[in-house]
C-alpha cells in the first residue's frame, strides 16, 4: 500500500485491496487506501467529527430494559412479571426450579449474548475508526460514490442557503403588502376628506389596492416555490442523506472484521486459530453483504434523486422567473396566468385561514 511523505496531508493514490486467504474476497470493486502516510497521531489536526463517529458507533447499543421476563409460564399472572431493569434479584428457595424458571433463564442468556455482540462489535468499529483517523490502518473507497455524496451534502447546503433567502423574500413582501394596503386604505380616506384633493388620492388608493392585488398573487407563486424547496431539501434530500449514513456505518464495520480476519490470516494455523478463522471468515461474509447491499441502494437513491432534483427545480425556478418578471412589469394578467399554468390556488379574500408568512 503506497505512502506519502510530508507534514501537511498527503495525496492518497488508491492501490489493490490486500489479497486474502482462501479465495474469499475475490476482485472486489473498490479499493484500499491509507488515510494518513506518516502514522503518527501528534502531526495530526484535531478532527471534531471524530467525537461524532464515536458517539454514532455507541448510539447502536440494544436496549434491554423495555423487555420483561414471565416468570410463571405463559399462563401465569400479571404478577410474575420481573422488569429486566429494576435490579432486584430474586430471593432463594429451596423450591425446585420449574418451567418458568428455565425460561427465565433461557431469555437472560439470549439477553446476555446480544450484549456480548453489541460490545464485541463496537470494540472492533472503535478499533478500526481509531485507527483509520490516526493513519495506521486502511479504509475501503469507492471513489465515485464518495464524490457523489460529497456533492449532495454541498448541493444540500447550497439549496438550504436559496431556502433561507426565499424565507426572507416572502417576509419582506408580506410587510410590503402591509403597508401597501394601510398605505391605500388612508389615500381613500384622505380622499372622502379632502374634497379639493380628492381626485389625487383617489387614484393614488386605486394603484395602492392594484399593486396589493398583484402583490397576493405574487406572494403565492413565491410561497408555492419555497414550499416545494422545502421539501426537497428537508424530505427528499435528507431521506438519502439517511441512507449514505447506514453506508457509511456498514462501510466501517466491514473494514473492521476485514481487519480482523486479516490478521488471523497471518497468525499460526492450529486446531483452534483454524475454527476461529472459519468464525471470522463468516462473520466478514455477512458484513461484506451488507456493506454491498447498501452501497448498491445510495447509488440507486442518489441517481433518483438527480433526476428528481431536475424535474422539480425545472419546474419552479420557471414559475418563480414568469411571476416577478410579471408582477415587476406591471401584467397583471401574466401574473395570474402563471398561477394558473402551475395550478397555484390563492386563498379567497376574507378567508380565516393563516397568512402566507405564518405558514412558513
Amino acid at each position: 500500500m503506497g505512502e506519502g511523505k510530508g507534514a501537511g496531508v498527503e495525496t492518497l493514490t488508491p492501490v489493490p485491496s490486500l489479497a486474502m486467504t482462501d479465495g474469499i474476497l475475490g476482485k472486489a470493486a473498490t479499493m484500499e487506501i491509507p488515510i494518513h502516510g506518516n502514522g503518527e497521531a501528534g502531526q495530526l489536526p484535531e478532527d471534531d467529527g471524530l467525537e461524532q463517529d464515536l458517539q454514532q458507533v455507541m448510539v447502536s447499543g440494544p436496549n434491554l430494559n423495555e423487555t420483561s421476563i414471565v416468570s410463571g409460564g405463559y399462563g401465569g399472572s400479571g404478577d410474575g412479571l420481573i422488569p429486566t431493569g429494576s435490579g432486584r434479584h430474586p430471593s432463594h428457595s429451596a423450591t425446585p426450579a420449574g418451567p418458568g424458571d428455565e425460561v427465565a433463564r433461557g431469555i437472560a442468556g439470549e439477553k446476555f449474548d446480544i450484549v456480548k455482540k453489541w460490545g464485541i462489535n463496537t470494540y472492533k468499529c472503535t478499533k478500526q475508526l481509531l485507527s483509520e483517523r490516526f493513519g495506521r490502518g486502511s479504509r475501503t473507497v469507492d471513489l465515485e460514490l464518495e464524490l457523489q455524496i460529497e456533492l449532495l451534502r454541498e448541493t444540500k447546503r447550497k439549496y438550504e442557503s436559496v431556502l433561507q433567502l426565499g424565507r426572507a423574500l416572502t417576509a419582506h413582501l408580506y410587510s410590503l403588502l402591509q403597508t401597501q394596503h394601510a398605505l391605500g386604505d388612508a389615500f381613500a380616506d384622505l380622499s372622502q376628506k379632502s374634497p379639493e384633493l380628492q381626485e389625487e388620492f383617489g387614484y393614488n388608493a386605486e394603484t395602492q389596492k392594484l399593486l396589493c392585488k398583484n402583490g397576493e398573487t405574487l406572494l403565492g407563486a413565491v410561497n408555492f416555490f419555497v414550499s416545494s424547496i422545502n421539501t426537497l431539501v428537508t424530505k427528499t434530500m435528507e431521506d438519502t442523506l439517511m441512507t449514505v449514513k447506514q453506508y457509511e456505518a456498514a462501510r466501517l464495520e466491514y473494514d473492521a472484521y476485514r481487519t480482523d480476519l486479516e490478521e488471523l490470516s497471518l497468525g499460526p494455523r492450529d486446531a483452534g486459530t483454524r475454527g476461529r478463522l472459519e468464525s471470522a471468515q463468516a462473520t466478514f461474509q455477512a458484513h461484506r453483504d451488507k456493506y454491498e447491499k447498501l452501497r448498491g441502494d445510495v447509488a440507486i437513491k442518489l441517481k433518483f434523486l438527480e433526476e428528481n432534483k431536475i424535474k422539480v427545480m425545472h419546474k419552479q425556478l420557471l414559475l418563480f422567473h414568469n411571476a416577478v418578471s410579471a408582477y415587476f412589469a406591471g401584467n397583471q394578467k401574466q401574473l395570474e396566468q402563471t398561477l394558473q399554468q402551475f395550478n397555484i390556488k390563492l386563498r379567497p379574500p376574507g378567508a380565516e385561514k393563516p397568512s402566507w408568512l405564518e405558514e412558513q
